[in-house]
C-alpha cells in the first residue's frame, strides 16, 4: 500500500526532502548485507510505498509540496531532480509569494481556506495515483506559521476528505531557547487542533536531534540539514519494509495501519516518539561491532529512564515492583523519572535478527495496568541492513516521555497568555481568547491521561 506524504512549510518541506532522500539510497544501496533472494523481495515491498516507478523514468516520490513562500520548494525540486535517483512531480507543489510570518492564526485562518481548493486538488490526484493508499504522512514545524497554521488546517481538510485513512503528522519540536518569540502560542494551537483530527503525533524534538548532531555525530558546525538527516535515518528505518509476523514470509504491506494498531490503543494518547541505536558518522561503522543484546539493553534502559540517545542515560532507573502497590496509587509509588509506557513497537534490521531476546521489554512492569503486556508490546524484524548499519534497532514508543516539554510548553504559553502578551497577532486573523483557552484545556486533558498512567 502507498502512502502520500504531505510536506508543510519551510521545515516540512527540507525533511521531506531527506526522508525521500534516505529511503531512495536504501533502496538502491548495495549494503543490504542479506542473502539476493531477501534483497529482492525488500525491493518489491518497497515499490509502491513512497515511490510511484514509472517505467524507464526515474521514480516519482508520491508527494504534495506546500509552502506560502516560493524559495525552498524550487530549491527542493532542484536538488531532488538533479539527484538522478528520483524527482518531486514537478505538478504536486502549491505555492505562494508572500509567507504567514510566524503566526499562526494567518497560516490556519487566512491561507489555509483561501487556498484550501487547489492544495486539495493536488492531494486527491497524489491519492488517485495509488492502487491501495494507507493513508497519509504530512510532515511539519510546530513553531512557525506556514508548516503549524496551515499544517493544522490541511490535516483537518485530510480528516474530513478521506474518513477512512490514516493520518500520521510528524511534527518538529521547537528548540527551547526559542526560534520565534510566539513558538510556545503556535505549538499549543498546533498540537489541540491535531490531536482532533490526526490518528497518531511522531515528535521529534529538535534540542534532542541537536545533540545527537554534536554528541554522537561527531559534528562540529551542525546545520539544519544535519540535523534534518538524522530525522531522516530515523523514519526511514521505521518506514522501510519489515516482517511484523514472528517468522513472516511475507513483508508488510500497510506501514501506516500497522504502526496504528500496535501503538494507538485509546484515542486519547497519540503521542509517538522515536529512538534510534546505534548512530555514528558514516566513516566510524568500518571501525565498530554491536552485539544484540547490548543494543537492547541500551534501548529497554533509554525508554525506562526517558533516555533520548544511547549516550549519558541514567542507568539507575529501574522499573517499580509490581504489586508493590494498589492500582489506584500506582502512580505515587512510582519511581522516580521512571517512564511508563503505554504501547511500544521495537523494529530491529540486520543480521541475526531472528535470535534476538526481547523477553526484557514485556515485562509488565514497564506498561500501565490496563493494557495486558502481550498486547502492548510488539516487535518487527528483517535481515535486511538498513543504510549501512550492520545491526541496528528503532524504538517506537507510545508513553510518557513528552510530559515534561509538553508542560513546559503549555506553562509558557499560559503565562503569555495570562498578560495577553502579542494575542492581538492572532485575534486580527480571527483567532479569539476562547480558541486559545479551548486548546489550553484540551492539551492539560492530555497531560493529566498520561500523567496518570
Amino acid at each position: 500500500m502507498s502512502i502520500v506524504t504531505v510536506q508543510l512549510g519551510q521545515c516540512g518541506n527540507q525533511i521531506g526532502h531527506e526522508v525521500f532522500n534516505a529511503i531512495s539510497s536504501d533502496v538502491h544501496g548495495t549494503h543490504g548485507l542479506c542473502s539476493k533472494k531477501e534483497n529482492e523481495s525488500y525491493h518489491d515491498a518497497c515499490k509502491e510505498r513512497f515511490f510511484s516507478e514509472e517505467e524507464s523514468e526515474v521514480p516519482l516520490a508520491r508527494a504534495v509540496l506546500v509552502d506560502m513562500e516560493p524559495k525552498v520548494i524550487s530549491q527542493t525540486l532542484s536538488t531532488a531532480a538533479g539527484s538522478g535517483c528520483w524527482k518531486y512531480d514537478d505538478r504536486s507543489h502549491f505555492c505562494q509569494k508572500q509567507g504567514s510570518g510566524n503566526n499562526w492564526a494567518n497560516g490556519y485562518s487566512v491561507h489555509g481556506p483561501r487556498h484550501q481548493e487547489a492544495i486539495m486538488n493536488l492531494v486527491q490526484k497524489e491519492a488517485e495515483k495509488c492502487d491501495r493508499l494507507s493513508g497519509f504522512f504530512t510532515i511539519m514545524s510546530m513553531a512557525g506559521g506556514t508548516g503549524s497554521g496551515l499544517g493544522a488546517f490541511v490535516t483537518q481538510c485530510l480528516r474530513d476528505a478521506f474518513p477512512t485513512s490514516f493520518i500520521l503528522n510528524h511534527v518538529i519540536w521547537p528548540y527551547g531557547t526559542g526560534e520565534v518569540i510566539v513558538q510556545n502560542y503556535n505549538s499549543v494551537l498546533t498540537l489541540s487542533h491535531l490531536y482532533q483530527s490526526s490518528d497518531a503525533l511522531l515528535v521529534h524534538e529538535n534540542d534532542v536531534i541537536h545533540k545527537i548532531c554534536a554528541q554522537l555525530m561527531n559534528i562540529k558546525q551542525i546545520s539544519f540539514r544535519d540535523v534534518n538527516q538524522v530525522i531522516a535515518h530515523q523514519l526511514g528505518s521505521v518506514f522501510q519494509p519489515t516482517y511484523t509476523a514472528e517468522g513472516g514470509s511475507h513483508y508488510s504491506r500497510n506501514p501506516l495501519g500497522d504502526l496504528m494498531e500496535m501503538l494507538v490503543p485509546h484515542p486519547e494518547f497519540k503521542m509517538l516518539g522515536l529512538r534510534n541505536i546505534p548512530q555514528m558518522p558514516e566513516n566510524s561503522l568500518a571501525y565498530s561491532t554491536f552485539s544484540w543484546p547490548g543494543l537492547i539493553k541500551h534501548l529497554r534502559q533509554m525508554l525506562i529512564a526517558n533516555a533520548k540517545m544511547e549516550e549519558g542515560i541514567d542507568w539507575q532507573v529501574r522499573p517499580p515492583c509490581l504489586g508493590s502497590s494498589v492500582p489506584s496509587s500506582r502512580s505515587t509509588n512510582k519511581p522516580l523519572h521512571f517512564n511508563t509506557s503505554i504501547a511500544n513497537l521495537v523494529i530491529l534490521r540486520g543480521k541475526d535478527t531472528h535470535s534476538v531476546d526481547l523477553g526484557s521489554f514485556r515485562d509488565p512492569s514497564l506498561y500501565t495496568s490496563w493494557l495486558k503486556p502481550q498486547d502492548a508490546f510488539n516487535a518487527w524484524k528483517t535481515p535486511r541492513a538498513f543504510n549501512k548499519y550492520e545491526k541496528s534497532a528503532s524504538l517506537v514508543s507510545n508513553s510518557q516521555f513528552l510530559l515534561k516539554p509538553l508542560d513546559n510548553v503549555v506553562g509558557k504559553a499560559w503565562n503569555m497568555f495570562a498578560s495577553k502578551a502579542y494575542i492581538h497577532q492572532y485575534t486580527k486573523f480571527g483567532i479569539e481568547e476562547e480558541d486559545f483557552l479551548d486548546s489550553f484545556t484540551a492539551l492539560e486533558q492530555v497531560i493529566s491521561s498520561y500523567t496518570v498512567l
